[in-house]
């Protein structure tokens, strides 16, 4: 079993969002997949289905980002999913716009929600698939930008973001962490589809 849990901020107001790029991601997941979102425990919203032979679980934690753990942990714990099977999916503002980054473990970086995640897994050992989102212009504060909404011009890039993110996860799950990390760290334009 794959436990992808996408990073996010529940409601409309959020949705468009830069700090709601991993929620895009799962939904993009979900949406190649037909798989459907419903209500879950521990405060999300899950799809469940087939990726290949594997049982994967699409996850939206509905707690707000700083209390993302509570349902990473819950859900990986009711489970019995392995750390390594778990993938986080959230956004960067060290990376560049359209930049992938995939890592095996790691810290949290400044961002809240991986702290959370942290936390509550009492460990850094888990994957997480981070996406750029750029940092903020001038003086900008990063809290409002975070929680602003992608500019028009960015559209295009966050969409081809999204879509590779998506095929990054599905390597992750084909061929493990390793090829994925290979495929799709180094590069800000569009993979080939050759899983």
């Amino acid at each position: 079993m794959k436990i992808i849990v996408g990073l996010g901020n529940p409601g409309i107001k959020y949705r468009r969002t830069r700090h709601n790029i991993g929620f895009m991601v799962v939904g993009e997941l979900a949406k190649r997949r037909a798989m459907k979102f419903r209500r879950g425990r521990f405060q999300s919203t899950q799809a469940r289905g087939k990726i290949g032979k594997e049982e994967v679980f699409l996850v939206r934690p509905m707690t707000f980002m700083n209390r993302s753990g509570i349902t990473a942990a819950g859900i990986a714990k009711q489970h019995g999913c392995a750390l390594d099977d778990l993938l986080v999916v959230c956004d960067d503002v060290n990376l560049e716009l359209g930049r992938l980054r995939l890592r095996r473990s790691g810290s949290d970086g400044g961002h809240k929600g991986l702290k959370s995640v942290i936390q509550h897994l009492d460990g850094q050992k888990f994957p997480r698939l981070r996406l750029g989102i750029d940092r903020p212009p001038g003086d900008m504060d990063i809290m409002t930008y975070v929680l602003g909404v992608f500019r028009r011009g960015e559209w295009p890039a966050v969409r081809d973001m999204v879509e590779r993110g998506a095929q990054a996860v599905e390597t992750w799950i084909y061929h493990g962490i390793d090829e994925a990390m290979n495929r799709y760290n180094e590069s800000r334009f569009r993979e080939i589809d050759n899983l």
